[in-house]
């Protein structure tokens, strides 16, 4: 009886691979082996799939990866929960990938938006199909995608070393890395190049003549120039350089001195008639008669206490006061007679 029950169980057991393979034999994916985009443009990644089902209407899931498959870093992925229903996205990597296809006729393609430099990798498109049997099928090669680019100058510069020395410096990028010229004044042969990946510098040594330097980066693709310019100043320029900077200095200098003297001789010549009072100092004006007529002085105050009822302005070195003419006389005095 064990034997028998053995003996089934290996049938059981063969009747299911058997059925697996015949399940596996329906699916299929095709894709590219490779794909070219352009840096900061678009690009779409086809990939089309079979399954042995001639109607499905379970939930469908869309996956893309990247690096390996199976468990490489999820980029895409879509989800559709019957034929009536769009596959909604559910993970876009910086939002940059999109769904072209429709998974629901057998078509993963997506597109990839605003191409950089790590975008440059090996995709795995993946389809599974949820129900009473969850089957999954996942492309094993993938397609890789390779960046074209044309070429860009990032950075020109000139520097001085330690010893006195200067040199010029072109860094370009571009797929495939571009080739750097540098032309201009008459310069040594001497230079160095140093190359990572899509980028390139070139880098222009001992600079001795004054005058503008130009970098060119070629590839298949474009051309890109960028300029430097290199002056070096010499001893003997030093002081013309110092005379152009320093005499419109003076001549300003001298401007201003002449604008203060004009102005304190101003203000001097109108302040000779003025009395050699304190600006805040009160005064009394004392009247009485004689033989002659009446007479009239001015007589400061020693109190800070104005004398009530009287307002006084001192202009140009004469003192007018405004009040009752009674209210002005000092005790024991009387009003001039009118004639």
């Amino acid at each position: 009886s064990d034997a028998l029950l053995k003996g089934r169980c290996c049938l059981y057991c063969q009747v299911l691979s058997y059925g697996r393979s015949v399940q596996s034999n329906g699916w299929s994916v095709h894709v590219p082996s490779d794909v070219t985009g352009e840096l900061g443009k678009m690009v779409i990644l086809p990939c089309t799939f079979t399954h042995p089902y001639k109607t499905f209407d379970r939930t469908l899931t869309a996956i893309w990866r990247i690096k390996e498959p199976y468990n490489g870093t999820i980029v895409f992925k879509c989800i559709s929960q019957s034929t009536s229903e769009l596959c909604k996205t559910a993970i876009s990597y910086k939002n940059k990938y999109k769904l072209l296809g429709n998974p629901r006729h057998k078509d993963l393609s997506i597109r990839i938006d605003n191409l950089t430099w790590s975008d440059s990798e090996r995709y795995f498109c993946r389809v599974e199909l949820s129900g009473d049997i969850h089957d999954k099928y996942e492309s094993r090669n993938g397609i890789k995608l390779h960046l074209i680019a044309a070429p860009r100058i990032i950075n020109i510069t000139v520097s001085s070393n330690g010893d006195r020395t200067f040199q010029a410096r072109c860094t370009a990028e571009g797929e495939p890395a571009p080739a750097l010229t540098w032309t201009g004044p008459p310069y040594s042969n001497i230079t160095s190049i140093t190359s990572m990946n899509h980028r390139v510098t070139k880098e222009l040594r001992y600079l001795t003549h004054d005058g503008k330097y130009t970098c060119t980066a070629v590839n298949t693709h474009g051309r890109a120039e960028g300029a430097v310019y290199f002056y070096k100043f010499k001893a003997s320029n030093s002081s013309f350089f110092l005379i152009l900077i320093f005499v419109p200095l003076g001549i300003k200098v001298l401007i201003l001195l002449v604008i203060l003297s004009f102005t304190v001789f101003s203000r001097g010549a109108h302040g000779q008639d003025l009395p050699l009072l304190h600006p805040t100092q009160q005064f009394n004006l004392l009247g009485w008669t004689s033989s002659s007529g009446p007479h009239y002085q001015v007589v400061p105050v020693v109190s800070e206490i104005p004398p009530p009822n009287c307002t006084k302005a001192m202009r140009a070195g004469k003192a007018q006061l405004v009040g009752d003419e009674n209210q002005l006389m000092g005790p024991g005095m009387r009003p001039p007679k009118k004639p």
